[in-house]
């Protein structure tokens, strides 16, 4: 279940008609050259989030119909190193949906661009974006509808996450406030 209460009397929360989780889904291909690489030779991680990052927003903001900002990023897993001559396929959907906000998967693959190996997952990552109108305010999304099981795994993989991160961000709220309470100041 989402956080898309909705009620009749009001049309500004109206149903807004959901979309299938293949309607946004996206893959951007990228060939990692000698200036992506840092001192160890391998490409640099921050290059690698940035084309995770490019890959969840051109999601987020075709699920949405239009711009959504980076919120969070929940994690970035790196699991083998890239290589000068890798080619990178970022593979993004839109996980779950909120009111306003959508959790997006990313699965980051390399190949050889000269060899007709399988491609080896080399990096994962969940980003938050929230959808903006004109003016930056959050604006309502169309809720995601899984079309297979390893879409609604991911769903609700997704929610979990999301309770988590609610309650990590509550827990650390409530310790600030003690502290300030105690007369400590951070």
């Amino acid at each position: 279940m989402t956080d898309q209460a909705t009620t009749a009397a009001d049309p500004g929360t109206a149903e807004i008609p959901g979309k299938p989780t293949s309607a946004s889904r996206t893959t951007l291909s990228h060939i990692m050259t000698q200036a992506d690489t840092n001192l160890l030779g391998t490409v640099h991680g921050g290059v690698i989030m940035k084309l995770v990052d490019d890959a969840a927003g051109a999601v987020a903001g075709r699920h949405s119909g239009g711009p959504a900002v980076t919120a969070s990023m929940d994690e970035m897993a790196f699991l083998e190193p890239v290589r000068v001559g890798d080619l990178v396929h970022v593979k993004a959907q839109v996980n779950w949906t909120g009111r306003t906000s959508m959790e997006v998967g990313v699965r980051v693959l390399a190949e050889r661009w000269n060899e007709s190996t399988p491609a080896t997952q080399v990096g994962s990552a969940y980003l938050v974006f929230a959808a903006v109108d004109a003016d930056g305010k959050p604006r309502r999304v169309p809720p995601v509808h899984p079309e297979t099981e390893r879409d609604e795994r991911r769903y609700q993989e997704a929610q979990i996450r999301r309770t988590h991160r609610l309650a990590r961000r509550r827990a650390i709220m409530e310790l600030r406030e003690k502290r300030a309470a105690e007369g400590f100041e951070d």
